[in-house]
């Protein structure tokens, strides 16, 4: 797999991860169904689904030759990229309004 593949492969999977906590109504996609979901657990999974996603990039880097060291600018500015990815299922979930 080249290397823009796997840019490609991680920015897409990234998206979904980010908005997947506001899709759907279980904890981490495998616990039981809840009704409805605190926004303190939706935060929860967007900061442990962030660092899943870094680990499967981290693999990829690693298998595409030497891990480049990382400062605290890399993870600030990559945890807001993932914070701004989240926004659509945020603005789906907490900010339109449904008519019942």
């Amino acid at each position: 797999m080249s290397t823009s593949v796997q840019i490609g492969f991680l920015v897409l999977l990234a998206l979904l991860a980010a908005n997947l906590p506001f899709i759907n109504q279980r904890i981490l996609v495998l616990g039981p169904q809840r009704s409805t979901k605190p926004l303190v657990w939706r935060l929860a999974e967007l900061v442990v689904l962030y660092f899943v996603v870094g680990a499967i990039g981290l693999a990829f880097e690693n298998h595409g030759g030497q891990i480049a060291p990382q400062g605290w600018e890399f993870y600030a500015i990559t945890g807001t990229m993932f914070v701004t990815l989240a926004f659509p299922g945020f603005v789906y979930r907490y900010l339109m309004h449904r008519q019942h």
